[in-house]
């Protein structure tokens, strides 16, 4: 089982693109929750641990992990409302977002007991890492896991409007190095951090593996390793949930199997590129079921 951990909310997503006025739409969103949903779909075992409203976004939350066959057992739940994000989309499919967070139930996410026995994996990113006082038990579940052994995924997705202090998010994120086997991230948010490649293979994970849009995906290892390939020409909607099916193609292929060969590289990588293509085809998070995918790669 792969367990992912932070927040779900929901995104409100303009039905025309461009029109700041326009209707929106609700859907269901946040990074770790598209992760789990998606793991779900390509037909990974997997499991969400989070805290979720009582409300009725919460439990429309509720029906789209469960739909999608994902364990919900670690879900806390509270009457606090449901965090909102009001997305933009620009007229590349790019998105932004403006977070309504204040008081919201995924904030009060406390430390659970050990995971259960058979986990190989856990995932955890964005949100979550940021808005106290959850963020310091998400922390503590990363430091503890993977002092446990086990496989861990990082993707800091950065949302610049939610970082108070930037300078101490970065110390912050350098302080998780050492815990993380995984680090994703987009090139927006490397620039962000700052620090470079190297300086974070050296701190810790096994790999970094770095999005590029439209121009794929690039994986640097431990061992020296670059190895890159190209996105996929698709017709694009928008790019909403398009990393999240990434951490979740990737997940499902490489969990528990670093170090990989470069031949293993390159079927993760091009399987991930694959699965966010689909998903930038639909509008908001909507990554695609195993169905639509090729095989999952079997890694030697």
């Amino acid at each position: 089982m792969i367990v992912v951990a932070g927040e779900a909310l929901i995104d409100l997503v303009p039905e025309r693109p461009g029109d700041r006025l326009g209707p929106l739409t609700p859907r269901r969103g946040g990074g770790p929750y598209n992760t789990a949903v998606a793991l779900g779909r390509l037909g990974a075992e997997a499991a969400f641990c989070s805290r979720v409203s009582t409300d009725g976004f919460g439990e429309a939350l509720l029906d789209g992990l469960h739909a999608a066959g994902v364990d919900t057992s670690l879900v806390q739940r509270g009457p606090e409302p449901t965090t909102l994000a009001v997305a933009t989309v620009g007229p590349d499919g790019g998105a932004g977002y403006g977070f309504y967070a204040s008081g919201t139930a995924d904030r009060l996410f406390t430390l659970p007991p050990d995971l259960p026995s058979g986990v190989r994996a856990l995932a955890l990113g964005t949100c979550s890492l940021v808005l106290e006082p959850g963020a310091s038990a998400y922390e503590a579940l990363l430091r503890r896991e993977s002092g446990r052994g086990l496989f861990t995924l990082l993707d800091p997705n950065i949302r610049p409007g939610l970082v108070p202090d930037p300078d101490a998010y970065r110390a912050r994120f350098r302080s998780w190095l050492p815990y993380v086997s995984l680090l994703k991230l987009s090139e927006e948010d490397a620039e962000w951090l700052g620090g470079g490649v190297r300086a974070w293979l050296a701190a810790g994970p096994e790999a970094v593996v770095l999005t590029r849009g439209a121009a794929g995906l690039t994986v640097w290892t431990r061992s020296g390793e670059e190895i890159s390939i190209p996105g996929e020409r698709v017709e694009v909607v928008d790019t909403i949930g398009a990393g999240d099916t990434v951490n979740a193609a990737l997940l499902h292929v490489v969990a528990g199997r670093l170090p990989l060969s470069a031949a293993g590289w390159r079927a993760a990588l091009a399987y991930a590129a694959h699965a966010a293509a689909l998903t930038c085809t639909n509008q908001g998070a909507d990554p695609p079921h195993a169905s639509k995918m090729p095989p999952k790669p079997h890694l030697p």
